[in-house]
């Protein structure tokens, strides 16, 4: 074995509140002190670790002196906390218009994850892997997001199975919530072809005609002004898939997908100054 220093790249801070948090939680629980193989702070040092680094669980309990098991259910408990603070729907878009911000961006992206051996019917009457995306060509689950204009995620949705298309998944968990964003807050979303059809309040390019005309300049226009904007909101998945590399690929049920990303844009928020 090789002992070596390391430095987490988080602000202190963070672990700070990741550790309240979890005191918070063993309050609630009525743990006595004193029998937890961890301080707070140990523990929230342990989950950041995995988030940032996607560190071997096994060499993470290893690391704090805790036993593999332990470590799986410090880590578990760390997320949870951390997605218990993720905001709701409607409290994400009256903030976003508290803030100011002229529009939303709506996105969807498939998280990739080990395969799920679990069938079901396609709208074809064939039987399909049901975690499996025809699209992305790999197992994972299919989350729905909302970004600022300037990429930052705002929201996140819970997993659909990866073989779910971007408008089911977003009818599912979204779209009701933009339809009275875009009535009662003047609050439009911006999204890309996938959700054509979405209704009211979301916009997206207009396609090209299928008999091969030509979109009309006006047209044209607005296809690329809406283009230039939406595009900066691509950035939000690369944000929390390129910090916390832990969301890269989940060797666990893809179930839990929604609620571990949840617990990565709460630690987002934290770092651009989005909760006290």
């Amino acid at each position: 074995m090789i002992t070596y220093r390391a430095t987490l790249d988080v602000p202190r801070e963070l672990a700070q509140y990741l550790g309240r948090l979890l005191q918070a939680e063993r309050r609630e629980r009525g743990t006595r002190k004193g029998v937890r193989a961890l301080t707070c702070y140990g523990q929230a040092v342990l989950g950041l670790r995995w988030f940032r680094q996607n560190t071997d669980i096994t060499a993470l309990a290893r690391d704090h002196g805790i036993s593999r098991a332990t470590g799986y259910r410090y880590l578990d408990e760390v997320i949870t906390v951390l997605a218990e603070q993720a905001p709701e729907l409607h409290e994400a878009l009256q903030q976003a218009k508290n803030e100011g911000l002229a529009h939303v961006i709506l996105d969807g992206k498939i998280f990739s994850a080990d395969r799920l051996a679990e069938k079901t019917t396609s709208v074809k009457g064939e039987q399909i892997d049901r975690w499996y995306s025809g699209k992305a060509r790999e197992h994972g689950g299919n989350i729905q997001a909302l970004m600022a204009p300037n990429g930052v995620p705002l929201w996140i949705s819970d997993v659909e199975p990866g073989s779910a298309h971007d408008l089911t998944a977003a009818r599912e968990h979204v779209l009701g919530a933009l339809y009275w964003a875009a009535s009662q807050l003047d609050l439009p979303t911006l999204a890309d072809n996938g959700y054509d059809g979405a209704g009211i309040g979301v916009f997206t390019p207009v396609k090209q005609p299928a008999d091969g005309q030509v979109l009309d300049i006006d047209t044209r226009t607005y296809n690329a002004l809406l283009r230039g904007l939406r595009c900066l909101g691509e950035r939000g998945f690369a944000m929390l898939t390129g910090r916390w590399r832990a969301l890269r690929h989940f060797t666990t049920s893809p179930r839990k997908i929604g609620c571990i990303v949840k617990a990565a844009l709460v630690l987002t928020h934290f770092e651009h100054g989005r909760l006290i």
